[in-house]
């Protein structure tokens, strides 16, 4: 009864922290706790979506979060220096790296600049992944555990692996109306 009770205050919270963000997709007591460790204690305060208190976002400003909440699994990194653009529906694993700047080849004190990166709804960062700079990720592109992803793979309907990440194997379109059958009955 209590917990009811006050369910309805913390998603006001909650609405009002996260503006843009469907707190439908999550639980309550994560919300609330990233709410607490963010904009209380001030870990990756500046980022407008929740985060796990061990990940680390680097220039959140230049990253558009989508529709999930990047960064929200443990121990993720995100660098938006040079942009990060995440579609619909992006999920992340643990430990998953997306890395939008790296340094000069012939001057370390310098980086170099580079499209952002840009991942395609529908798509998942499994564990311990990174994405490297200036990649493209086709929309429902799986990248597996471990991958290391140093150039673009625009197509989509597909999962990629290896180091450096390679297309494993072509799948069917990602079925959206399932997933949103699902998620209304939770």
């Amino acid at each position: 009864m209590i917990k009811q009770l006050l369910k309805y205050p913390f998603i006001f919270i909650i609405k009002l922290v996260y503006k843009n963000l469907d707190y439908k997709r999550f639980a309550i007591k994560t919300l609330l706790l990233c709410v607490l460790r963010q904009k209380i204690f001030g870990t990756n305060r500046k980022a407008s979506w929740p985060v796990h208190h061990s990940s680390k976002i680097v220039s959140p400003e230049k990253i558009i979060p989508g529709t999930w909440a990047p960064g929200l699994s443990i121990n993720c990194y995100l660098d938006g220096r040079n942009g990060i653009i995440f579609e619909e529906n992006v999920r992340f694993g643990p430990g998953a790296a997306v890395i939008s700047m790296n340094h000069d080849n012939f001057n370390y004190s310098k980086y170099r600049m580079t499209r952002p990166i840009k991942i395609g709804k529908n798509s998942w960062l499994a564990a311990h992944c990174i994405i490297l700079p200036g990649v493209e990720l086709g929309e429902h592109t799986i990248v597996a555990a471990g991958a290391v992803v140093t150039k673009s793979f625009p197509t989509g309907n597909q999962i990629i692996a290896g180091n450096p990440a390679k297309v494993v194997k072509q799948l069917a379109p990602y079925n959206e109306k399932e997933e949103r059958e699902y998620l209304n009955k939770l």
